[in-house]
């Protein structure tokens, strides 16, 4: 299992790539599998790296969720799945393309933040990063609610 810490920024090329974070790639050990999926997050405007054996998991435990029979499964599905794009840093500089739909999704145009989630890299428009941190005060409400829910 991978752990991906930390919080790097990036700027995109002329021709919209970005460089991945060393400290990120670094994670991976240099015999393993360097396809990374990415799409939308759910819930933020943010995009979500996993790589591809998390990605694997991670459908595999939504598929065991879902009934295809029923279609409103079968349409989230759909959208959940269509969505996503596989991404490979490059052997040279460690650059990767993300589509512009993707980016343009998430506002970003000139830099981008990279946040490293454990099992998944969060990828951010500096300014919506920014935007979208939670305050002190909020951190602890939830850090409390979440030990008197044990």
């Amino acid at each position: 299992m991978n752990s991906f810490i930390g919080k790097y920024t990036s700027r995109l090329d002329e021709k919209g790539r970005l460089v991945f974070p060393a400290p990120l790639k670094g994670v991976l050990s240099p015999d393993s599998d360097m396809r990374f999926v990415v799409k939308k997050d759910i819930f933020r405007r943010c995009l979500e790296m996993l790589t591809y054996e998390e990605w694997t998991k991670e459908t595999d435990e939504m598929k065991s969720r879902l009934d295809f029979l029923n279609p409103q499964h079968a349409r989230f599905w759909s959208y959940y799945t269509s969505e996503t794009f596989i991404v490979r840093p490059d052997d040279r500089l460690g650059r990767i393309s993300i589509p512009r739909e993707l980016l343009d999704y998430i506002g970003a145009t000139k830099e981008v933040v990279f946040s490293g989630c454990v099992f998944k890299i969060e990828i951010w428009s500096k300014e919506e990063y920014e935007k979208g941190q939670i305050s002190q005060n909020e951190f602890i409400a939830i850090a409390e609610s979440l030990s008197q829910s044990r």
